[in-house]
């Protein structure tokens, strides 16, 4: 788990991240920022494409920054955006956090200046299908 300090540099991390969105057709800008088993920050932003299912979102392009770097777990994570409501990882996101993450993992929301909710991942994929079902055992 990871300190209220390491939670405000992974939102910070997110923020800019949000900042380099690619989102011209949605106008919706999302950056993420997950914290490894190394201590070490990967952020990520959307990046959409006119053939709209071909886009992708901030969660998934910092997961793959977090493997490039030789990152194996995720011990935090952090999506910014701003909405009404608090956004969290979608729902094909949260499958795709499940792979690297347990579900005590934490999982907040921030926008421009605050964070907006916390949760586990746990909370976000109740019964979520993962890397244990098939014998791995992270």
């Amino acid at each position: 788990m990871a300190d209220e300090a390491r939670m405000q540099q992974l939102a910070e991390a997110a923020r800019a991240a949000r900042a380099r969105a690619y989102a011209p057709y949605s106008r919706f800008a999302v950056g993420a920022a997950l914290l490894d088993e190394q201590g070490r920050i990967h952020a990520g932003c959307n990046v959409e494409n006119a053939a709209y299912p071909q886009g992708l979102c901030a969660e998934a392009v910092a997961l793959g920054a977090l493997v490039l770097a030789g990152g194996t777990r995720v011990r935090a994570a952090v999506v910014c955006g701003e909405a009404p409501a608090p956004v969290t990882p979608c729902g094909g996101c949260r499958q795709k956090l499940r792979e690297f993450a347990a579900d005590d993992t934490p999982v907040w929301s921030a926008d421009g200046a605050q964070f907006t909710a916390r949760h586990t991942l746990g909370a976000l994929l109740p019964a979520g299908f993962g890397p244990d079902h098939l014998g791995d055992p992270r």
